[in-house]
């Protein structure tokens, strides 16, 4: 199993938190991810999605990732809960959720560790702890099927680069890397995926979106792990509402119409 290298000038976060109780906060020590109580979060455009603000610019698209509750009548969802945002930055994407935390003692210790069992015992793939950049990390490989439906789906420039032993066997590994940042009450979690996994400066230029990653976690008690709530950015929303009256006035209000795309593309 062979993964990107980290900075080796920047000394893991675990290293610098110390043997207290209490979780660190993250700010200008840390560097980011950033806690929106702190009154020194680095201004910048960034798009907000309630309890995560996201750095946008050129190169990145950002979209919601959707618990569906709803579909059309081709099968496609249209309406639910959001449960993660994703950045996409070239061939790498990084999916980003705030889970609500105690207040004197992180998570991500024990995650890790359901984690590597899951990703073992549930998909038959490997682990491999790492240290990076925000402390400890879990590498996985996962096999990924390829059947003929998901060949058929595939660009074609892609799939000829698929080697024709690896299309007979099935399936093909695929490298996650999962990141976590313990905050004051408050996880961050990113799921890594693509070319940033192993090629450093493709991850280079998604670590600087994660270190400029604003968590909004609120003053309401929250179970430890629940979702932090997740909304659609004022711009999405009135995307949303300008579409349903454009169709109402055109065609009469259609439930199943598919609206805007809810992404951001900079």
């Amino acid at each position: 199993m062979a993964f990107g290298r980290r900075r080796q000038e920047e000394k893991p976060a675990a290293e610098t938190a110390g043997t207290e109780a209490e979780a660190p906060e993250t700010g200008e020590a840390a560097g980011g991810p950033w806690d929106a109580a702190v009154d020194t979060v680095p201004e910048m455009e960034r798009l907000d999605f309630g309890a995560l603000q996201v750095p946008i610019g050129p190169g990145i698209e950002v979209q919601v990732n959707l618990e569906p509750n709803e579909f059309d009548a081709e099968g496609n969802p249209v309406n639910g809960r959001i449960v993660a945002i994703t950045v996409v930055a070239g061939e790498s994407s990084m999916q980003l959720q705030a889970l609500a935390a105690p207040k004197r003692s992180g998570i991500w210790d024990e995650l890790r560790k359901e984690l590597a069992e899951e990703v073992t015992e549930n998909a038959q793939g490997q682990v491999q702890d790492a240290e990076g950049p925000f402390g400890p990390e879990l590498h996985a490989m996962i096999p990924a099927p390829l059947t003929p439906e998901v060949l058929e789906q595939m660009p074609q420039e892609m799939r000829e680069q698929i080697p024709q032993e690896i299309i007979d066997q099935g399936y093909a590994w695929q490298p996650l890397r999962f990141i976590g940042v313990d905050g004051s009450r408050w996880f961050l979690r990113a799921v890594v995926t693509g070319a940033a996994v192993q090629d450093e400066e493709q991850w280079q230029f998604l670590e600087d979106v994660f270190r400029q990653v604003v968590v909004v976690r609120g003053d309401h008690p929250m179970p430890p792990r629940e979702l932090l709530e997740l909304t659609l950015p004022a711009e999405a929303q009135q995307a949303f509402a300008q579409q349903e009256d454009e169709d109402e006035a055109e065609d009469g209000f259609d439930p199943f119409r598919r609206g805007p795309e809810i992404s951001e593309v900079r």
